[in-house]
């Protein structure tokens, strides 16, 4: 691990200072945040990132609470997984959220853990993290999964890099309609979760989200909405703990009194580089009363995209089989 500075501000506009840095600073290399530490101190040790400062977040007050009200639920980035799933009223009123963050590894790791930190995880690809391999994500010339070991690599919207977002709370906030808040050099932003995470072909190929080096996340919001209710999470891992998703499923539906589906999201994790939405099998959905063919057709429609690599196209059925079981589930139907 590279020698580092660290500091500890007060506050967030102390730590948005700290992380102020020249344009023509490299990324790996700038001032990081830090809260939890359980994945940047990881690339640190990789060399994967070599920041030359870490910003302790975790004195500044007020970024640790869960506020739920009849407007929906605010999450401070600091509050910890075991926090977010061990509430009592996000168990209640957002209970898919609740099981997203108790999926996460360990308890140990989910005390650590933070909000903030699940949504800017960096990639698990081995080549990313292997310390010897520049690939593309690091400033190379060659997305080494393309034709190489992919087992766990993309199979929507991947290219130039088959990244995979690793993040479990991220499907299920998209699926909720969250927005996170971000303090900067310049200012406050609110950023909808769909604007958040980028595309390699899209955005800068070396980022996974919109976030610029002085950028603090200081809040999740998720407005109140009759899908919060019906809402669940499934994820399927080689592991039975500490693993990271193979693939997951998002679910959150709105119904009428028979069942009927009046609106629906569905987004996946763990096959694409940033969480998935597929709005074409939320629409096919509306209308429709739950039952196995209308599942196992709007699974079908949810991958119906996908473009697997050479050894991850086992990702397809099993990303279906969750995508039926998640809507049974939320929809009442098992």
């Amino acid at each position: 691990m590279k020698a580092f500075e660290w500091t500890n501000p007060a506050t967030v506009n102390q730590a948005v200072e700290m992380l102020t840095v020249s344009s023509s600073v490299d990324i790996d290399e700038a001032p990081r945040p830090i809260a939890g530490g359980q994945d940047l101190l990881t690339v640190m040790k990789d060399y994967t990132s070599r920041p030359t400062r870490l910003v302790n977040l975790k004195n500044i007050p007020g970024m640790n609470r869960i506020t739920l009200n009849a407007r929906g639920l605010t999450i401070g980035a600091l509050v910890t997984l075991t926090e977010l799933e061990e509430h009592a009223g996000v168990q209640k009123s957002y209970p898919g959220l609740a099981e997203a963050a108790h999926s996460i590894a360990t308890p140990q790791i989910r005390n650590l853990g933070t909000v903030g930190g699940n949504l800017c995880q960096r990639p698990r690809c081995w080549y990313f993290r292997l310390e010897e391999v520049i690939c593309l994500k690091k400033g190379g010339s060659e997305c080494y999964a393309a034709g190489g070991e992919n087992k766990y690599n993309a199979i929507i919207g991947g290219g130039p890099s088959y990244i995979v977002h690793p993040s479990d709370l991220a499907p299920m906030l998209l699926a909720l309609g969250a927005t996170v808040t971000v303090t900067g050099a310049a200012g406050r932003r609110v950023i909808p979760l769909d604007k958040f995470f980028t595309l390699p072909s899209e955005g800068d190929i070396r980022r996974e989200n919109v976030l610029k080096n002085d950028d603090v996340i200081t809040e999740i919001r998720v407005p109140a909405s009759p899908l919060a209710a019906k809402s669940t999470y499934l994820k399927f891992k080689e592991r039975e703990s500490l693993d990271f998703a193979l693939a997951s499923a998002a679910v959150a539906l709105r119904l009428a009194g028979n069942r009927t589906v009046r609106q629906a999201r569905i987004v996946l994790g763990g096959v694409a580089p940033i969480p998935w939405r597929v709005p074409a099998a939320e629409n096919f959905l509306v209308g429709k009363k739950l039952n196995p063919d209308v599942l196992a057709e709007a699974a079908r429609i949810a991958l119906a995209g996908a473009e697997p690599l050479e050894k991850n196209a086992y990702k397809v059925p099993l990303t279906q089989t969750l995508v039926r079981r998640a809507l049974a589930k939320a929809g009442g139907v098992l």
